[in-house]
């Protein structure tokens, strides 16, 4: 008589025996990263952002200062990170800046958007580059109401730090398993770290949490960031006759 299995051994076997069929594999809801080398225009923009860099450590002596007296140490500017102003309408960048809108509107017509009604339009543009004493980052987070988010690499190296994409599925954390390896990329990935070099240009859909690892200090480590936001057209043509009717009647 043939000896009954237990849930035990039933379970067992399901998981371990190897089944010969081979499953069709359809992918949805993926998160694109798209990227590009355009060590171009790494020379010119370092040149033209270095005064932009040095107001912007200018502006953050205070504050050091600030931090100092309160802690009782010098610290220097470690862990900071140098913001600059908008660079939207630099001449010296438009290149790149034009090179970037374009590009963001035919990744998300690539997407599948339809942006017939739509104008995009930059809402941040700026250059930051991490403290000289190291500590440099940013916790993960989005730029909220924009649709393409991304970066231009102009200093970094091995060296420095980098960005770090999250899984974006809130559904998918809630119920995470552990990751056999999590050097691989794989389905089970929640981190996804990415090494630039410069010139490289990344984009990505705005949605995607991101962070920067903490900067050693080592070497120089700077980037433009910029966002873009698609805006509907009847609210575009709409200021654009008030603006008029406005400018008439002046």
């Amino acid at each position: 008589m043939k000896k009954k299995k237990t849930v035990k051994e039933a379970i067992q076997q399901i998981t371990t025996e190897p089944k010969p069929d081979q499953l069709n594999l359809s992918t949805y809801f993926a998160t694109p990263i798209f990227s590009i080398e355009k060590p171009e225009w790494v020379d010119s923009a370092n040149k033209v952002c270095d005064k932009f860099i040095e107001q912007a450590k200018e502006n953050n002596k205070q504050a050091i200062k600030d931090r100092e007296k309160e802690l009782g140490k010098k610290v220097g500017d470690f862990g900071m990170s140098h913001h600059s102003v908008s660079l939207i309408g630099i001449p010296e960048l438009a290149e790149l800046q034009s090179y970037v809108g374009q590009t963001s509107w035919n990744i998300l017509d690539n997407m599948g958007y339809d942006l017939t009604n739509y104008e995009l339009f930059f809402t941040e543009f700026w250059v930051q580059e991490f403290s000289e004493k190291g500590g440099g980052h940013h916790e993960g987070h989005v730029h909220y109401d924009n649709h393409i988010s991304g970066f231009y690499f102009l200093k970094c190296s091995e060296k420095t730090s980098m960005p770090v994409f999250h899984d974006p599925r809130p559904a998918k954390l809630m119920s995470e398993l552990p990751e056999i390896d999590e050097k691989q990329v794989t389905f089970a990935s929640r981190l996804i770290h990415y090494k630039p070099k410069p010139g490289t240009l990344i984009f990505i859909p705005a949605y995607l949490e991101h962070q920067y690892a903490v900067d050693n200090g080592i070497e120089p480590f700077r980037f433009i960031h910029f966002n873009l936001q698609a805006v509907r057209r009847m609210i575009t043509n709409a200021v654009r006759e008030q603006t008029k009717s406005g400018g008439s009647g002046s």
